[in-house]
């Protein structure tokens, strides 16, 4: 049965958190912004998957796309793709001046221009980075796989787009794009990262780039790598400070390595081992890696008594 006086103070509870969540708005101006300021993230999300199919085709979108049919698709897709960008370029430029930050002379339609027409050349440095994973990767059977499964040559090419509207000084959505891709492969490349050609991410889950991070070309890095500042302290004020490492030409980093500080310098064709932590450079060519640990091993008489012991107690009986 209803029970009238319960449901109006139920009703008083709602009103008030409205109330509350309300004032909550009116102190941090989240409610403020013209409608005309609020980027579409669904749209931005298409566009990653448009590019993606502009940059490989007939591995995702449309298939068996024949030499006839595919300028005409390219060109529809690069429709679709310019006048989304425009739309949500002009949104997000739009969102900065109403809070106050730096205005861009620039049309949104020269930027969106300038970006397109680097297309081409993100395609071929892509292209080096999906070589350098099939000669790293024993186990990729082809570059077709490595294009259409692997999570870092997915997270390099969205970075490698998203950096470019970065260089182009477009607000929010570089950083919108890599995390669509740090959400899906669990690799976080900041946009304003500097990452030269035949780049590889093996397996790539908990990789972390930080945004003032530099790295050259034909490095190879492992999981759970993090590319990372020595301190967050101060905030705000160390932005446009250099906060993470460089690491030069033809490094290798393990899995869980750590290296952080923007004074830090890998040195070009250095090897960096598994768990280590580093916060200074390391010259040329030089391995670095963390003493064994000691292990302990059992003679089998010792663990074929304790396999025993444990039997006898009825402990086995219960595993299938």
């Amino acid at each position: 049965m209803e029970n009238p006086v319960e449901d109006k103070l139920l009703d008083c509870k709602r009103k008030r958190i409205i109330e509350l969540m309300v004032q909550s708005y009116k102190v941090s101006n989240e409610a403020d912004l013209p409608a005309g300021c609020q980027i579409n993230r669904s749209k931005i999300y298409e566009t990653v998957k448009s590019l993606r199919e502009v940059i490989f085709p007939g591995y995702f979108g449309k298939k068996n796309l024949s030499a006839a049919f595919i300028e005409c698709h390219v060109g529809e897709l690069l429709e679709i793709i310019e006048y989304n960008l425009k739309t949500q370029v002009a949104r997000a430029l739009l969102h900065i001046a109403e809070r106050g930050g730096r205005s861009i002379a620039v049309s949104t339609g020269d930027i969106v221009l300038a970006f397109l027409s680097k297309l081409p050349e993100i395609r071929k440095i892509l292209l080096t980075d999906v070589d350098a994973t099939f000669d790293g990767d024993p186990a990729a059977f082809s570059r077709d796989e490595i294009i259409s499964s692997y999570p870092g040559i997915y997270a390099i090419m969205v970075y490698r787009l998203a950096h470019e509207l970065y260089a182009l000084n477009v607000p929010l959505i570089p950083r919108i794009m890599t995390e669509y891709a740090h959400n899906t492969t669990g690799i976080d490349i900041h946009p304003g990262a500097q990452i030269g050609s035949d780049f590889f991410i093996d397996h790539g889950t908990g990789v972390v780039i930080g945004e003032t991070t530099i790295i050259g070309r034909h490095v190879k890095i492992y999981q759970g790598v993090t590319l990372g500042g020595l301190s967050t302290k101060g905030g705000q004020a160390l932005k446009n400070v250099k906060r993470h490492p460089t690491i030069e030409d033809g490094v290798t980093i393990y899995s869980g390595a750590s290296i952080f500080g923007g004074a830090t310098i890998i040195g070009k064709g250095a090897v960096i081992g598994s768990n280590t932590f580093i916060t200074k450079s390391v010259p040329q060519y030089t391995r670095v890696s963390i003493k064994n640990p000691e292990l302990q091993f059992k003679e089998k008489e010792d663990s074929l008594n304790e396999y025993k012991e444990l039997t006898q107690d009825g402990f086995w009986d219960y595993v299938i």
